[in-house]
């Protein structure tokens, strides 16, 4: 059994992380971090006001931190350095340095940290992977992958990711993390990368647009194009090999079109969920969760590469 306790309490905390421990058997909500105790009436748990408080007077083992970015690696590292587990959402912290000093940190402690790419969990990506490995599409040799909407976060509950000090970046972080994640998960470990980002139409200090090409050590070119500015929306990801074509568009559909047809993958109706219930096996199993410190890292990179 794992007793968690889970940080910031935003709509994704609502409607999923929350809703998936507890649904998740093996799981038991402990507490809320909040300063907002009304936030944690409804689930009939203790709350506190810091995470330091919470820490040393709940026996949870688990903590799900799900606050802006920058307050990742502080609350990451007191977690893991209060003897919890701890799973991250994403993207893992504002840079490579801070993310490699959680890394570290799990690694002193021997607690597990997972990080919250619950797109691995997809199967479609699964089934994608496997067909890779059967050569259904000879050797993969591009990937493509598009994240376009017309977004504006000022004004609203995510203000913050207009605030590079807060976010260190637009949709970048965002959006392509999930994307970059993806690539780093089907074709292993990113050696150069290139990118181009700029603000053309909101007045905000982060970039609303941002293109990175990824070079793989496999010989794979990717390409992530992320957008708040543009229409109509978009959520493509192809992979492109020397005897065929894996579309999975949209991504988070459950469309799969590969050279032996169509097939249909849903994913699970909570898409944390399955990444809950992952990270739980791997603790209680004493094994790395399909997510981890160690594979976010590369992702990491490319966000800092892309930044020049």
């Amino acid at each position: 059994m794992l007793h968690w306790l889970v940080v910031g309490i935003g709509d994704i905390t609502r409607k999923r992380v929350l809703p998936a421990i507890l649904a998740e058997p093996r799981s038991r909500l402990a507490g809320i971090i909040t300063r907002d105790p009304a936030k944690a009436v409804p689930y009939d748990v203790p709350s506190w006001p810091d995470l330091d408080r919470a820490l040393a007077e709940s026996n949870a083992d688990a903590v799900y931190i799900a606050t802006p970015v920058f307050l990742h690696a502080p609350q990451t590292i007191a977690a893991l350095r209060a003897g919890r587990h701890v799973l991250c959402e994403k993207p893992m912290a504002l840079n490579y340095a801070e993310a490699s000093a959680m890394h570290q940190a799990s690694i002193e402690t021997g607690r597990t940290l997972g990080i919250a790419y619950y797109r691995r969990m997809y199967p479609k990506i699964e089934r994608a992977r496997q067909l890779i490995q059967e050569g259904a599409i000879g050797r993969p040799v591009f990937a493509e992958a598009a994240a376009h909407d017309n977004y504006n976060p000022i004004g609203t509950g995510r203000a913050w990711l207009a605030d590079p000090s807060k976010s260190a970046g637009g949709p970048l972080r965002d959006i392509g993390s999930h994307r970059i994640d993806l690539m780093n998960y089907l074709f292993g470990n990113p050696e150069r990368v290139s990118a181009h980002l700029s603000t053309l139409v909101h007045p905000f200090e982060v970039e609303d647009n941002a293109t990175v090409m990824i070079e793989y050590a496999s010989g794979v070119r990717g390409v992530v194009d992320v957008r708040w500015h543009a229409r109509p929306v978009r959520d493509e990801f192809r992979i492109r090999g020397t005897e065929g074509e894996i579309d999975l568009t949209p991504l988070n559909g459950p469309e799969l079109v590969c050279p032996g047809g169509s097939e249909s993958h849903p994913a699970h109706q909570n898409l944390h969920y399955p990444c809950v219930e992952d990270f739980v096996t791997a603790v209680l199993e004493n094994r790395p969760p399909r997510s981890t410190a160690a594979t976010a890292l590369p992702t990491e990179w490319v966000m800092d590469q892309s930044k020049g």
